[in-house]
């Protein structure tokens, strides 16, 4: 009897530990990366061993949102999407848009968390600010400019210069094809997007910044933006709300991310 009742008490357990877990990760890429940044990255096999399942790659078509291969009924998941990178950032947003909704209708009562590396986490936070949607309940970015770039602008003088018209002869063309995203992304200012986007009221949500340091210190940053650049307490519309963690390596995303993400997840305690 003693032996029956434990292992229903932990099946119990169990149960409501598996519900109180059930949620959805998106991963979002960052400037010219793919899909394939994220998935050769070496972070989704971490996260498939510390027990989110590997849900596929969304892309959107003519007739909406695609998903290969199917639809996971595993309680933790995680997708990757196709994102032009290049656009601006509220074009990147307005796509994420369909990828979020046909998530949250896929899994109803679901709780999803936004995971954006670089740029792509600078367009999670416009999205969640221009929607509101309350299924998106945390944002976890990793190296993402939140205060801007001093390389974005270098770039954005080079995009609206007469260098630009040479650019397509050494292969660099996206400098004309991104000279809006270089904008966006320029060094906090009134007139830019992260200056008016830092000064926006956020959703409720768990706000966390992982800041990349190439020394592993919390003040260094990495090869593209400094520390406090990526810093989602330095936001003014957020001060008091946001976290951050300091991770060491340069600007691109490492198999060690994965376990970070699943920790940082799970420390939220969502449900649905």
């Amino acid at each position: 009897m003693w032996l029956r009742a434990t292992i229903m008490a932990l099946a119990g357990w169990l149960l409501l530990a598996g519900a109180a877990q059930a949620q959805t990760l998106i991963l979002i890429q960052g400037y010219l990366g793919s899909a394939g940044g994220w998935r050769f990255s070496g972070v989704p096999p971490v996260l498939g061993m510390d027990g989110w399942q590997d849900a596929g790659h969304l892309t959107l078509g003519p007739q909406g949102v695609m998903a290969a291969p199917t639809v996971s009924k595993h309680p933790q998941r995680f997708y990757t999407l196709d994102l032009p990178t290049e656009a601006p950032i509220g074009e990147q947003a307005r796509f994420l848009s369909y990828y979020v909704a046909w998530v949250k209708a896929k899994h109803k009562g679901s709780p999803i968390v936004l995971v954006g590396h670089s740029a792509g986490g600078v367009a999670a936070r416009m999205y969640m600010v221009t929607s509101r949607e309350p299924a998106v309940r945390a944002l976890v970015t990793i190296a993402s400019p939140h205060l801007g770039s001093g390389l974005a602008n270098v770039a954005s003088a080079i995009s609206n210069s007469p260098l630009s018209m040479m650019a397509p002869f050494f292969g660099a063309d996206t400098i004309n094809r991104s000279g809006g995203l270089y904008h966006d992304l320029g060094e906090e200012a009134p007139y830019n997007l992260v200056g008016w986007l830092n000064r926006q009221r956020h959703p409720p949500a768990y706000y966390v910044s992982v800041i990349r340091s190439s020394d592993g210190t919390p003040f260094t940053g990495d090869d593209v933006t400094e520390a406090w650049r990526q810093d989602m307490r330095m936001v003014p519309a957020l001060q008091g709300q946001a976290q951050s963690y300091t991770s060491p390596g340069g600007h691109g995303l490492r198999p060690e991310d994965g376990r970070l993400i699943s920790e940082i997840v799970r420390s939220f305690g969502l449900d649905g």
